[in-house]
């Protein structure tokens, strides 16, 4: 399936790029390159083979679930710029604007 200059500078406007004629030549001749593969896929007999979801058998790279020390709430907010009276919360500047 060959397109038309005109259809790849359809294309180029729908993704807001602005191609130059040069760029619009070459465009049209690697999409035409890429839909002509595509063409060919698609003429594949396929039907012996059976549906996939995926070609590599998945597998769960997890850790063990270990409880590990952590830091103390009074080791977290020694360093912080801003915290509640009662020192338990951190305090950050509103971001949202009204």
């Amino acid at each position: 399936m060959s397109l038309t200059r005109a259809q790849v500078a359809h294309i180029a406007e729908l993704a807001r790029l602005d191609l130059t004629e040069p760029e619009i030549e070459r465009m049209t001749e690697q999409l035409s390159a890429i839909l002509d593969y595509a063409e060919r896929l698609n003429q594949l007999d396929t039907d012996a083979i059976p549906p996939t979801f995926g070609v590599i058998p998945n597998q769960n790279v997890m850790r063990p679930d270990i409880v590990t020390p952590s830091l103390t709430r009074d080791q977290v907010l020694q360093n912080a710029p801003d915290t509640d009276p009662n020192r338990e919360f951190l305090r950050v500047r509103a971001i949202l604007e009204e």
